[in-house]
């Protein structure tokens, strides 16, 4: 395309070296998109005749035919998916060398990718919609099933299993919510910005931009060819979601455990070992939480690239499709196997309450009744910890302790002290707001399925 700069072809290995077609041949539906776009507005605007315009279209649409059915080779002799696009319509259409009028593989480049990361994103987001749904069904289904709840991974305080589950909405929602802001943020075409700096030729951009469903053209010719920020919000949204997905396996592991043993894994999400017939490995939900740092690192890997480039467009940039398409294989691929897991996963109730029963994940509950009581807070804190000791130096819980032995610790205790020391009242009684208490988590099921 540029032989009439050069006296000499490519060197092969140059031509291996630089190639990208491993890299855009999946845009290709996209380019011809994008093409016809362009071409219909170069007919528009009179920079082709009306027949000419059509007779291009018309070689697109044929080029498009043939990607669809799998029947276009490409070539790496002709370096990338736009070009070789461009040279098979010219074959079908000699007309197709003025399709290139007003129009640099830079802003092409520009709009095609655009163009295939909206598609990708709308389904990614479709995937994460039903995450978050299962969520919900998660969520009322085990609403009355009471485990422990940690920090510091320590037994802290009873809560509903639905108010767990809802936790986790919360987070995929907020990814979902940064999931969006990336598809706004790529709505824009890029188309008509030229290499760097616009046209000599009247062209419409408010036209390609309309066609193509963008909300407007780009504003400003040097930094649409440079700019690659809907790319980063892409990363950065994928990156806060594969944490969030790595902490929710890294919780579902851990409770599967023997130790634990209150979260039941379908059997068909497991593996067994080939040495030892009792295992049964977690391997999907530990294969995910490995992704994590893959994902992460195509965000690293982009802002690395970008952070020494000059105004405007570098070939460095080329190498932006790389990690990005990883990354949303990765995505969509744990989206998808995490939604139909979480979907199956059981609660074993007696075990988790077996497990606060071993615990003191009601001290709170009495620091707050003396609370009630007139103590102050510290006050009613203190004794409550001085107990806790007491009974662990005597291998006692507090559902051992005689009312007489709660007066002897703590004065102000009555009978009414017996009746908070229950998991479920605990979490029962929990009613503030965004609590674990179940009229709570009943209505933040409600607020879920609004916001979905």
């Amino acid at each position: 395309m540029w032989h009439g700069r050069f006296k000499k072809d490519m060197a092969a290995d140059v031509l291996d070296f630089t190639q990208s077609l491993d890299i855009d041949w999946r845009m290709a539906e996209c380019d011809i998109k994008g093409s016809l776009a362009h071409v219909k507005m170069l007919g528009a605007t009179g920079l082709l005749k009306a027949d000419e315009a059509e007779k291009i279209a018309l070689g697109l649409e044929k080029v498009l035919e043939e990607v669809k059915a799998g029947k276009f080779i490409p070539s790496k002799n002709l370096e990338d998916v736009h070009m070789n696009i461009e040279a098979r319509l010219t074959e079908i259409e000699p007309l197709g060398a003025k399709l290139h009028t007003a129009r640099s593989r830079n802003d092409q480049v520009a709009t095609t990718t655009r163009l295939y990361l909206r598609e990708r994103l709308k389904i990614l987001r479709g995937g994460l919609k039903n995450l978050l749904q299962v969520l919900i069904s998660n969520a009322e289904k085990h609403l009355n099933i009471i485990i422990p709840g940690y920090t510091h991974m320590q037994q802290a305080q009873p809560i509903s299993m639905g108010h767990y589950w809802l936790a986790w909405f919360e987070a995929f929602y907020r990814d979902l919510e940064r999931l969006d802001f990336a598809l706004k943020s790529l709505n824009e075409s890029p188309l008509g910005a030229g290499a760097l700096a616009g046209s000599t030729l009247p062209i419409d951009r408010e036209m390609t931009s309309k066609l193509l469903d963008f909300d407007c053209p780009t504003r400003n010719s040097l930094d649409t060819v440079a700019n690659r920020d809907y790319m980063t919000d892409y990363h950065y949204f994928a990156s806060v979601f594969m944490i969030h997905v790595s902490r929710l396996c890294n919780d579902l592991i851990t409770w599967n455990t023997q130790e634990f043993a209150f979260i039941i894994l379908p059997d068909e999400f497991c593996t067994g070992s080939s040495m030892m017939p009792q295992k049964k490995n977690p391997d999907v939900l530990e294969i995910s939480r490995g992704k994590t740092g893959q994902v992460i690192g195509h965000l690293i890997d982009l802002l690395i690239n970008l952070k020494g480039l000059p105004m405007t467009y570098n070939r460095d940039l080329q190498e932006d499709k790389r990690g990005l398409w990883a990354s949303l294989d990765t995505v969509e691929s744990v989206v998808k196997i995490l939604t139909s897991l979480l979907e199956n996963v059981e609660v074993d109730e007696k075990l988790a309450l077996a497990g606060l029963e071993k615990g003191y994940s009601l001290a709170t509950d009495i620091a707050e009744y003396l609370v009630l009581k007139g103590v102050p807070f510290r006050e009613a804190h203190l004794k409550v910890g001085k107990l806790t000791g007491w009974c662990i130096e005597n291998k006692l819980s507090f559902n051992d302790l005689s009312l007489e032995q709660w007066r002897e610790h703590i004065p102000e205790a009555d009978e009414d002290i017996l009746k908070i020391l229950s998991p479920r009242e605990s979490v029962n009684r929990r009613n503030t707001y965004g609590g674990t208490g179940f009229s709570q988590v009943k209505i933040q099921i409600q607020n879920a399925k609004r916001q979905l």
